[in-house]
């Protein structure tokens, strides 16, 4: 069973102050830096927001949360959450995408912490038996760092590599249910792509192998560990983990795919299976219950979730070929202006979100689109982390000459995740 010994108060959040458009950082505690508390631009949020809107997303909304001494909740949202006219709102749930390769990494550390996984072992002998061929000998940790050399089993049922097509869609994702050992047979087909721990390359494959493992460590199925171990102990009342069951039940937002043929209106596609991408990439959520998840996470051994020294092992991430990108166990890096914050990202048909949070636990940031298959909106939602996590930026210098105009501060690239 799960710790559940929650010693950080994770309901502020709910009962903390909601701030439609306003808000600022409470008062650095006792001890701090007050330069930390820096107030989020939500003139920038919102202006990132609206340039993702115009990108082709229906709608797109910020959630800013504040945890200290007075905690506070700042929501920007823009256009709709669906084409029936709904405006967006930032508290109902949607498709997360690999945010969910957060939820495996916990559950794989506090399996590491019962002695029941060496994550520097072959990742093979936790697995069910012929799963990953005998000369396979990538640990847990390389798979979990995305450093093992598995083929990611998702090219395989797309049409094109990025950004996945409404033919795609149709044929292969919406309604077929995948047995998570079939999609890895999948990657196995294509060989060991590099030997492992000598580079870095994004695999959805990695992580349906870490939920093997954890079904076959604990003799239950996923969504039962998953619920007993982080779900029921949080009280994430919006999370669900439901494949191969279509539905998003209660109040969601709608996810669309620009249509392969641009005449057509956005196709609707948020009934889908989800079994596709599995422990990968098919958590159900809401902006509130991934912050009460980031809080717990990012307070170590008093969250609840994991141990100080899992903690350090989750965030100690390694470069990626992108820049101010790196790459943990099952959590991203990002560099600001500001300092580095942790969290991922997640898209999957209809669904673009990023959820991360400073080191501390003070301030997580969950921005979410309803669209997809469009790079620029992706691009949208990462130039909100700046303003959100580092506030409003000094006026530059007037540029004399001809000197070419640098990228803009809050720009950041988009990362590996672009499909889901």
């Amino acid at each position: 069973m799960a710790k559940t010994s929650l010693l950080r108060p994770l309901a502020v959040a709910a009962a903390g102050a909601v701030l439609v458009a306003t808000g600022a950082l409470p008062a650095a505690a006792a001890g701090q830096d007050t330069a930390d508390a820096t107030a989020p631009d939500l003139t920038g949020v919102r202006a990132a927001l609206q340039a993702t809107t115009a990108a082709g997303a229906p709608g797109a909304f910020a959630v800013i949360r504040d945890h200290g001494g007075t905690s506070r909740t700042s929501s920007v949202n823009v256009g709709l959450a669906d084409l029936d006219g709904t405006p967006m709102n930032s508290s109902w749930r949607f498709r997360v995408g690999s945010n969910s390769k957060m939820f495996a990494a916990v559950l794989v550390m506090q399996l590491a912490e019962e002695g029941r996984i060496d994550l520097d072992r072959p990742l093979r002998e936790y697995l069910p038996e012929g799963t990953l061929p005998q000369d396979w000998t990538m640990t847990g940790r390389q798979v979990m760092e995305h450093r093992a050399g598995v083929y990611d089993h998702t090219n395989d049922l797309l049409e094109q590599a990025g950004e996945e097509t409404t033919s795609a869609f149709e044929a292969r994702i919406r309604t077929t249910v995948y047995d998570p050992r079939k999609l890895v047979a999948m990657s196995v087909g294509h060989g060991l792509q590099y030997t492992p721990g000598t580079r870095y390359s994004y695999s959805n494959t990695d992580f349906v192998l870490m939920g093997l493992a954890v079904e076959h460590l604990t003799g239950q199925p996923y969504p039962e560990v998953l619920n007993e171990r982080i779900i029921q102990p949080l009280g994430l009342r919006g999370t669900s983990f439901v494949v191969p069951d279509q539905q998003i039940r209660g109040a969601h937002v709608t996810g669309y795919l620009s249509n392969d043929d641009r005449t057509k209106p956005l196709l609707d596609s948020t009934r889908q299976t989800g079994s596709w991408v599995w422990s990968a990439g098919a958590v159900i959520s809401t902006a509130e219950d991934l912050d009460r998840f980031l809080t717990a996470l990012m307070a170590g051994g008093e969250g609840g979730l994991v141990s100080d020294d899992s903690l350090r092992q989750m965030t100690a991430a390694l470069p990626t070929p992108t820049a101010k990108i790196s790459y943990g166990l099952g959590l991203r890096r990002i560099t600001l202006s500001c300092g580095d914050v942790y969290g991922h990202g997640g898209i999957v048909q209809g669904f673009n979100s990023q959820s991360f949070t400073t080191p501390d636990g003070r301030r997580s940031v969950v921005v979410f689109a309803n669209a997809s298959n469009n790079g620029s909106v992706t691009q949208g939602l990462m130039n909100t982390l700046e303003p959100a996590f580092c506030g409003k930026q000094p006026a530059a210098a007037p540029r004399t000459g001809f000197a070419p105009a640098s990228a803009p501060v809050g720009s950041l690239p988009v990362v590996e995740d672009t499909r889901i």
